[in-house]
């Protein structure tokens, strides 16, 4: 049987979320081919959001600037830091569209000791900020902090995935959530 082809554009180059969004589109549509690539595009927020509502806002934004392409489905994926009840934490959100629908939701929590937060908060990014807690370099194109504080049991590229993967529920079940239209 021969698989459709489809287009799946991604708002990064970065290798994680671009990896990321294959997976989640190949496991959520098996019999599709897809033809992925990943595009920069610009968040309209900081290099590192600081609160839900900037994180949020910062991947619309950019799957918004990449529907100005072609293709059949868009991906946007931002890290960001907020503090809740006290507590600094690290998390993404995902946005995820076919030129008609949009889905936007945000990815599980994990939380950071608080000399990274104080990093954070006085204007380092997240990346830069763990390759030199953790001497290493480039951390974000691999498993990320996620990957680094979970002993790998979760990394960048599986949370960004799996967030992706609930966001599809309306276009696996349009019957249910209704078409996109």
């Amino acid at each position: 049987m021969t698989k459709t082809i489809k287009t799946l554009l991604v708002a990064s180059t970065n290798p994680v979320k671009v990896n990321a969004a294959k997976q989640a589109l190949c496991a959520a549509f098996p019999n599709i081919e897809w033809q992925v690539q990943g595009v920069k595009a610009p968040s309209g927020v900081a290099e590192q959001p600081m609160t839900d509502a900037e994180t949020r806002l910062g991947a619309v934004n950019r799957v918004e600037a990449i529907r100005q392409q072609s293709a059949d489905f868009y991906v946007a994926f931002e890290g960001g830091y907020d503090r809740f009840h006290g507590q600094g934490f690290t998390f993404a959100y995902v946005a995820v569209s076919d030129g008609v629908r949009t889905q936007v939701g945000r990815s599980g929590t994990l939380p950071l000791p608080e000399s990274v937060c104080q990093q954070l908060e006085a204007g380092g990014e997240l990346g830069p900020v763990m390759d030199r807690v953790f001497n290493d370099h480039n951390i974000k194109q691999k498993g990320g902090a996620i990957g680094i504080f979970t002993n790998d049991l979760v990394s960048r590229t599986s949370i960004y995935a799996d967030t992706l993967c609930l966001l599809l529920a309306p276009w696996l079940h349009p019957e249910i959530f209704g078409e996109s239209r």
